[in-house]
């Protein structure tokens, strides 16, 4: 979810204490489609879905107080026709709407198959299956309500059991490819891929590791043309401290992935990351958060981020051109 939650462990607080951010009020640049994009609470983990002439952002909601690192209990919906003016259509699920998980909204992503909105969430199982576990619900619309698609979890910790922690079946997300077969992929410190079965509540066959380097968690799968894109939070734990965005390619969904490096560096003041990446209306966009954002009393912080997004380029060879995060997101128009 952009938790990086191994690191965490050591890192306590620091992040939170070193963080000096600037007010919603004071940020410059403060046109439409500037950053952060949401200004009135804390979003994080963004993941886009394109419907029709609406692009629609799920995020994670977080409420963490002073110290505390992460307080996530639900997830929100925005949307825009022109990537400057967000609807805020509230909060579309609660943790406790998955009767067998105890906490954790965790990320996300949300995806249309077969007339019917598909969510995917990371959250923590009950004691029945402990560890994280990802969650699938089932809606009508993009903007919910969703309900439990299975009354159990897709994935639970136990369905990995080579991994090295047991909150690794997080930060899910979810790619239709050109014959139909839909896959989720996911996880924090080691990535997995599998098939769903068309019904979207089952895995179909084996789960397969595909971790790449320097993978710390929030995949993200795309595909532009004839390649295929896995982007993801990353950190090379001998020169980085925060969490950057790295990615791989492939000239299929089974691989081989070819690591590309950094596609851009951690987001201002935060240790995580997360990337979303959709084309909308011809144009191509990265989604991230950092924590530049203050609401009220609170600052940003560890568990106190803000949704920024920025244009996405590519080169001729289909590589993507490095991102520099800015205030003014995509408040400029994009080049030509």
């Amino acid at each position: 979810m952009g938790n990086g939650f191994a690191r965490l462990m050591t890192l306590g607080l620091l992040a939170t204490i070193a963080a000096v951010p600037v007010s919603a009020q004071q940020l410059p640049g403060k046109a439409p489609g500037s950053n952060p994009i949401i200004r009135d609470k804390f979003t994080a983990d963004p993941a886009p879905l394109v419907v029709g002439d609406t692009l629609y952002l799920y995020t994670g909601h977080d409420v963490a107080q002073r110290d505390e690192m992460f307080n996530m209990q639900e997830w929100l919906v925005y949307s825009t026709k022109d990537m400057k003016t967000w609807t805020d259509h509230g909060a579309i699920m609660n943790v406790k709407d998955f009767k067998w998980a105890k906490k954790d909204a965790w990320a996300s992503q949300a995806i249309e198959k077969n007339g019917k909105f598909w969510f995917y969430a990371a959250v923590e199982h009950d004691a029945t299956h402990p560890g994280k576990a990802i969650a699938v619900a089932v809606s009508d619309k993009p903007t919910g309500p969703f309900v439990d698609a299975k009354g159990s979890a897709l994935i639970t910790n136990e369905m990995t059991p080579k991994g090295t922690h047991s909150w690794e079946d997080i930060d899910p997300t979810v790619f239709t490819d050109d014959d139909g077969t839909t896959y989720i992929a996911w996880g924090n410190r080691q990535a997995y891929i599998a098939k769903l079965k068309p019904n979207m509540i089952e895995i179909d066959g084996e789960i397969t590791e595909i971790t790449p380097p320097h993978f710390e968690e929030g995949p993200w799968i795309h595909k532009r043309g004839n390649m295929y894109y896995l982007t993801y939070a990353s950190l090379d734990r001998t020169t980085q401290r925060d969490e950057h965005v790295s990615y791989a390619t492939a000239p299929s969904i089974n691989g081989p992935w070819t690591y590309r490096g950094l596609l851009t560096d951690a987001g201002k003041y935060s240790f995580t990351i997360h990337p979303g990446i959709v084309e909308f209306k011809k144009n191509w966009y990265l989604f991230l958060h950092n924590a530049t954002l203050a609401v009220g009393d609170q600052s940003g912080a560890i568990g106190r981020r803000a949704v920024t997004v920025e244009h996405l380029y590519y080169n001729p060879d289909g590589t993507m051109k490095p991102v520099v995060q800015t205030v003014e997101g995509v408040s400029v128009p994009p080049k030509p």
